[in-house]
């Protein structure tokens, strides 16, 4: 038998070839990679008209919606600062005692019993809501 022998030329040649697949392989996997990143590039840039007007949208109903809130928080404060018109005497008799007034003078202002009055007095002069 035949001993194998290797020399340095030969080796070399095997070396150049395969750092030219190991090149031509890396060359093929970064051309791939741009083209599927800029694919994804391309896409984000047309995908961003369509959400910027999205959220000037939502940021406009948003405004929209504060402007209400404001409006609503105005009449709110305005009628409890008129004091709403007494929809019952209940409502009325609950008005009075809130502001002091005795259970005989909330019994013969409002027209309920003095029981009744009593309750709303006694409840009412406590929770000073």
């Amino acid at each position: 038998m035949e001993a194998l022998v290797i020399t340095w030329r030969e080796l070399l040649i095997v070396a150049i070839v395969v750092l030219g697949v190991y090149a031509a392989e890396m060359l093929l996997l970064l051309r791939w990679a741009s083209n599927r990143g800029t694919s994804v590039w391309k896409r984000a840039a047309q995908a961003a008209p369509a959400e910027s007007q999205r959220l000037t949208a939502m940021g406009l109903e948003v405004a929209e919606l504060r402007k209400q809130v404001a409006r609503l928080e105005a009449e709110v404060e305005k009628l409890r600062s008129a004091g709403a018109p007494a929809s019952s005497p209940y409502n009325q008799a609950i008005h009075l005692a809130r502001q002091g007034a005795s259970a005989s003078d909330v019994a013969t202002t409002c027209g309920i019993s003095r029981g009744e009055a009593e309750l709303i007095v006694a409840l009412y002069r406590k929770l000073r809501i």
